[in-house]
């Protein structure tokens, strides 16, 4: 008899009368009953929230168990106190199954139960199980099982990331909106970009404001980590469930834990970009995301030439400049130009030896027929699009002006190595230097195009034109300011300018959209 708190109870088996002389008769579990609703029927419900809330008791006692003091609250809140709890129980009662050979392969919300008897989630259904355990005690056939086990744990791991991404994004109980969200997976897309794809799709219908994306964007994006830690295109690199279970998003406020260097490293990406779709003017918050970007450039995971080749080919969208503001500013100029989104494209250059990559900058924009603006702000769509070839070199940066003065960025990234980000990034003071990859764009092969939904006079295209440039960072239009490559990854990369301004883009999957 399997039998634990977190995991179903397994009562006994029944075999076919004939077949109890043979050895590999089928045999037929027994199961504790915990109710007719799984965990995808609670969730289905209207008024899902308060039911689950009371069918597990939650008081101050229960809530411990996550870390948390206080019950009620906001409904993120007590959407994320919930979260914890479920998500806590299943890994636990997953990880006894992998913990005692046995991997559970079909996990998922219709085998998840929550039992009003003891108030634990039960992993059940085990039909399907598999043992890892083989009696061969050859190497070769050794070998071979560590490696069908790892592959069957990844696999469970993934199930449980699809279950987690269902539980906090309501809209994935949508058939059709979860198909959308496994072909951005299954077409190799990394999970770490997960949230610049569903951003549109789950902000269409949450004017006010999606809870599952606030849940997710809370302690800096530690949801979005987790997420892709379980998701991870490779099954090697997917999170374990005790490595799971000492995660950020699923320890409450009271537990003190100590974020690994890739957590760290994620928060700053994520707070740069939460603070840059704020749009904010204030002097404050551009000071706050030059210091951000400038600790992402010291904690770099792919300095190498070798890892910038790699991740660079992909369509980046720029998120941010610290030289200079994109889009709108506070001017009235003739003609009304609004700026959409600007992208920068790396593609391996065909039939090339060495490692020269294709270079493109897409900025999109609208003109605006009238003095004032439409407020549904339509209008005439163009691009402005500058084509060239670059040559990747590795290179250096460093933090300190040769005339012995300190730079700016020294002294700003100084005066907040104290506080919790340096705390948790474990810096006492910046490196004098830092390694780089180092951007030559081909000044003399580049091509420059602009295309217009309507027919523009070559005087009105020259205006048209002026304004694209003055709303975007020159290095956009003129790729050769591109200096250097300071920080990459999965999911985020930090160009600097021949000005020092640095450029904050963000991968871009949205042409994989089905």
């Amino acid at each position: 008899m399997m039998y634990h708190s977190y995991a179903m109870q397994v009562h006994g088996y029944v075999t076919p009368s004939k077949a109890m002389e043979e050895g590999d008769s089928p045999l037929v579990l027994v199961h504790g009953y915990h109710g007719s609703y799984s965990l995808r029927h609670w969730l289905q419900l209207s008024d899902w929230l308060p039911t689950l809330e009371a069918t597990l008791a939650l008081d101050e006692e229960q809530v411990r168990r996550v870390g948390d003091d206080s019950v009620g609250g906001p409904a993120v809140t007590r959407q994320l106190r919930l979260i914890r709890i479920l998500m806590r129980d299943l890994l636990i009662g997953v990880n006894y199954l992998h913990s005692h050979g046995m991997a559970h392969t079909e996990l998922r919300l219709e085998n998840v139960h929550v039992s009003p008897v003891d108030k634990h989630v039960k992993v059940g259904i085990l039909g399907n199980a598999v043992d890892f355990h083989d009696n061969d005690p050859s190497s070769s056939a050794v070998a071979s099982n560590n490696e069908r086990r790892k592959m069957m744990i990844a696999f469970d791991m993934r199930c449980v990331g699809f279950i987690m991404a269902k539980m906090v994004l309501r809209e994935l109980m949508d058939s059709s909106t979860f198909q959308k969200f496994k072909s951005f997976l299954n077409k190799g897309n990394d999970p770490s970009c997960l949230r610049e794809f569903l951003l549109p799709i789950l902000s269409q219908n949450s004017p006010s404001g999606n809870i599952g994306l606030q849940m997710l964007d809370r302690h800096w994006g530690a949801g979005w980590n987790l997420l892709a830690l379980l998701l991870a295109t490779k099954s090697d690199k997917r999170i374990s469930c005790v490595d799971a279970l000492r995660h950020p998003f699923l320890c409450g406020p009271k537990w003190r834990i100590s974020p690994t260097v890739n957590v760290v490293r994620w928060g700053l990406g994520s707070t740069a970009v939460r603070l840059a779709e704020d749009y904010i003017y204030g002097h404050h918050q551009r000071r706050r995301l030059a210091y951000f970007i400038e600790l992402m450039e010291v904690l770099n995971p792919n300095s190498s030439t070798e890892n910038w080749l790699r991740l660079l080919p992909g369509r980046w969208c720029l998120l941010y400049c610290t030289g200079r503001h994109i889009g709108l500013t506070l001017r009235q100029p003739t003609p009304r130009v609004l700026i959409s989104d600007a992208f920068l494209t790396f593609a391996e250059a065909p039939e090339s030896v060495d490692p020269i990559l294709s270079l493109t900058s897409d900025i999109g924009f609208k003109i605006m027929p009238e003095s004032d603006w439409p407020h549904d702000k339509s209008g005439t769509e163009g691009n402005l699009s500058v084509t060239t070839s670059a040559r990747i070199t590795p290179g250096r940066i460093y933090t300190n002006a040769e005339d012995g003065k300190e730079s700016s960025s020294r002294i700003t990234s100084s005066r907040y190595l104290g506080g919790k980000w340096g705390k948790a990034a474990k810096m006492k003071q910046l490196p004098a230097s830092l390694p780089t990859a180092s951007v030559n764009v081909d000044e003399n092969d580049v091509d420059v195009s602009m295309s217009c939904g309507s027919t523009l006079k070559v005087k009105s295209a020259r205006k048209v034109l002026q304004e694209v440039r003055t709303q975007t960072p020159p290095e956009m239009f003129d790729l050769s300011k591109i200096v250097c490559g300071t920080y990459i990854d999965s999911r985020l990369m930090v160009l600097r300018g021949v000005n020092g301004s640095a450029l904050l883009f963000v991968r871009s999957n949205r042409t994989s959209d089905p």
